[in-house]
């Protein structure tokens, strides 16, 4: 009888029945997070298997270092699994991130805003399509190596920053819907640094230990976004003005696309009294508009796509009281959330950001805490 009891005790993924009978498909990267992951689960005995995306040309990637998902990348995956004795497949996944992720990319950016390219990549490839697969192969889960955490509570589960606030990725995965967290496991979540994940990863003998953290988008080589948006639409770095905020040209431009909201170095119009910044972008008119410091703060601001998480349902309330962050590097700080729609909302930041821009997130957490109630999409004012 305490047999059959313990049977039934959930493991440590959460379901009531041995690690040997739960299937987990492990997304792999090539990297030294998601490996660890993987030789965690086969550690504890679980039905591992491992999927690796190529999401964009592999030749290409054979010569791209610090990306995820390049050539080096899906080699090294490969050869961890090799090495735990678990099943790999690499599946090619180049047309759906290329609609779904890089055309978008570029055309936000033609359109003057400041996209997140990792998020997409999660909402609508790694944590839609991925997912299918998954269930596909009868998993019970899929795990990755993502930085946060997924804690039960009283509606269900929850998304929770991670242990370590260095290395919290929740403002990447705001988009993560109910359905999907209730089908996905984030086994470092806990971990309180880097430091740790590499000495499971040196305990576990994997090669990619000390292998470097992925720093640019996988698409876009040594962070040069222009050159990436030129290739796929020739002629979008048309030449225009470099305008104040009261029309006045100061000099000109080489194309919108080399411009983000906050900018100051590069501008090429020096000689003036105090620094300028970019405070607007006008692609229709091919105009940089800049101006003093003090018109980047923003207090109010528009978001649209929400993706609530939250208990009750988001519009069930005239506002909500929060923190919000709008930048991936910045700590979230105190707002109103106010919902306009279902899906929209006005934000009012109790202290005014420099450099809010349309196109990145703005994300919502509990005004203490670590929980993350979702969050959507900056849109222009106006």
């Amino acid at each position: 009888m305490p047999l059959a009891a313990d049977s039934r005790r959930p493991n440590s993924l959460g379901f009531a029945k041995p690690p040997a009978e739960t299937r987990v498909v492990v997304a792999m990267s090539g990297g030294v997070d998601s490996s660890v992951v993987a030789a965690e689960l086969v550690r504890e005995g679980y039905d591992v298997v491992g999927i690796t995306l190529q999401l964009y040309d592999h030749g290409a990637a054979l010569a791209k270092r610090g990306a995820c998902c390049a050539g080096r990348d899906i080699h090294d995956a490969r050869r961890v699994a090799e090495k735990l004795n678990f099943p790999h497949y690499v599946l090619d996944y180049e047309s759906v991130f290329r609609e779904s992720v890089i055309e978008e990319f570029a055309e936000s950016y033609l359109a003057g805003a400041t996209p997140v390219p990792c998020i997409r990549c999660n909402e609508r490839v790694k944590f839609r399509d991925l997912m299918e697969t998954a269930r596909d192969l009868e998993a019970d889960c899929m795990a990755t190596g993502h930085y946060i955490r997924r804690l039960p509570g009283r509606h269900g589960a929850e998304l929770h920053m991670a242990a370590d606030p260095a290395r919290d990725q929740s403002y990447f995965l705001f988009n993560t819907t109910r359905k999907q967290l209730d089908f996905l496991r984030f086994p470092l979540g806990h971990l309180k640094s880097k430091a740790e994940t590499r000495a499971l990863a040196l305990r576990h003998g994997l090669e990619v230990a000390d292998k470097p953290d992925s720093q640019d988008i996988c698409f876009v080589p040594e962070g040069n976004y222009a050159a990436v948006i030129e290739k796929l639409r020739p002629g979008a770095a048309e030449p225009g003005e470099i305008v104040d905020v009261d029309g006045r040209v100061l000099g000109s431009h080489r194309g919108v696309i080399h411009y983000t909201i906050g900018q100051r170095r590069g501008l090429g119009i020096g000689g003036l009294e105090r620094p300028l910044y970019v405070v607007k972008l006008d692609p229709e008119a091919r105009r940089v508009i800049v101006g003093p410091r003090e018109m980047l703060a923003t207090r109010i601001i528009p978001v649209r796509e929400i993706n609530w998480l939250g208990d009750a349902p988001f519009d069930s309330r005239l506002q909500w009281e929060l923190a919000v962050r709008v930048r991936s590097t910045r700590p979230p700080h105190p707002a109103l959330v106010r919902p306009t729609g279902p899906t929209s909302a006005e934000v009012e930041l109790a202290v005014a950001e420099e450099g809010v821009s349309p196109g990145q997130a703005c994300v919502f957490h509990a005004p203490e805490g670590s929980r993350v109630f979702g969050g959507g999409w900056i849109a222009r004012q106006g």
